[in-house]
């Protein structure tokens, strides 16, 4: 029986061709979720864990393209309704399982126009409604590797409908850059903690980066947006309190910056990984891809990302990928 690690590595392997070909076999779904989106205006994107945060990854392209999107958290959903009126609602679940979405698909659409994303077209999500269903069937390792690469290329479909360039993302999926990550590793592997921080896009792979940390390597990791970063929590920053900073291309490169600054003087080791193109900043260990922005920013970091989580995983704990106190599917309770 092939362990944690084993499932997540199976996964990684086929993340790439899996990612091109749901882009591809997602045509006409995207379409239908596209034009219900330039309708209604409103796209509200729910999702949980992973999901999540490939959700909090898309929507700053979504409101690029005129739509007034928002990803929530579903089961916080569940407890404050949202008002009733007209929206196109995307529910993604991985798995197609998850409890609090199927408690939400229980409940009477209204005005609602909605439709799901998952890995699994047979599931109760599948069945349910109009779903954009990636290639290469659900995912079985713990940790979401392969799964948000999937989700991520089931969005770019959607935005592709809206008028954004797929062409990136392709170029992205088709070329996938590896790149060593040793002294990243040997950089967080020690630290008692890790934030991890970037913008815009950037910053809905920060908090997916902060969730596989702490499911991998059973260590405390968040994510704050780097204005947020900047406003108080730069107090815990020392010794033992690792940083790691997304870069992005553009204006907001510079920002980075200031926080290495910060963080050198304050004694915390800091790794970035960094799609800006710019040379690389003093004090901290870069992970240097190639410029890129939107999805394809995120479907260029997401390896080495990877990479370095399993590394730090590896080098703390026993049983890597195999979850003590968590499912992989949650019971919506």
């Amino acid at each position: 029986m092939p362990t944690g690690l084993e499932l997540i590595r199976d996964e990684m392997r086929r993340q790439h061709a899996d990612a091109l070909a749901s882009l591809d076999q997602a045509r006409d779904v995207a379409k239908r979720v596209a034009d219900s989106a330039r309708a209604t205006g409103r796209l509200v994107m729910l999702g949980m864990g992973g999901s999540q945060y490939v959700n909090r990854i898309a929507e700053p392209l979504y409101r690029a393209q005129g739509v007034d999107a928002t990803a929530l958290v579903v089961s916080e959903v569940l407890r404050a309704r949202l008002p009733s009126r007209r929206r196109t609602v995307l529910l993604t679940s991985q798995s197609g399982g998850s409890g609090e979405i199927l408690r939400y698909v229980e409940r009477p659409a209204g005005a609602e126009e909605r439709f799901g994303m998952t890995l699994n077209g047979d599931s109760a999500l599948g069945k349910a409604l109009p779903c954009l269903v990636a290639v290469g069937g659900p995912e079985r390792a713990f940790a979401a590797t392969r799964s948000m690469m999937l989700s991520l290329a089931l969005h770019g479909a959607i935005l592709r409908e809206l008028g954004v360039d797929a062409a990136p993302l392709v170029s992205a999926l088709t070329k996938p850059v590896t790149l060593k990550v040793d002294a990243a590793i040997e950089k967080l592997v020690s630290c008692r903690a890790v934030v991890y921080s970037g913008r815009g896009v950037l910053q809905g792979v920060a908090e997916a980066a902060a969730l596989g940390l702490m499911e991998l390597a059973r260590m405390p990791a968040f994510a704050e947006e780097g204005g947020q970063f900047q406003h108080g929590p730069l107090e815990m920053l020392g010794e033992g309190m690792g940083v790691v900073l997304f870069r992005p291309a553009g204006a907001d490169a510079a920002g980075a910056v200031r926080l290495v600054e910060v963080a050198r003087d304050a004694g915390s080791p800091v790794v970035i990984y960094d799609v800006s193109g710019e040379a690389p900043i003093k004090d901290a260990e870069t992970i240097a891809l190639p410029k890129s922005d939107g999805l394809a920013a995120a479907a260029t970091i997401f390896p080495a990302m990877q990479e370095t989580m399993i590394g730090v995983a590896t080098g703390r704990v026993k049983g890597v990928g195999e979850p003590v106190r968590s499912t992989k599917v949650s019971d919506g309770e």
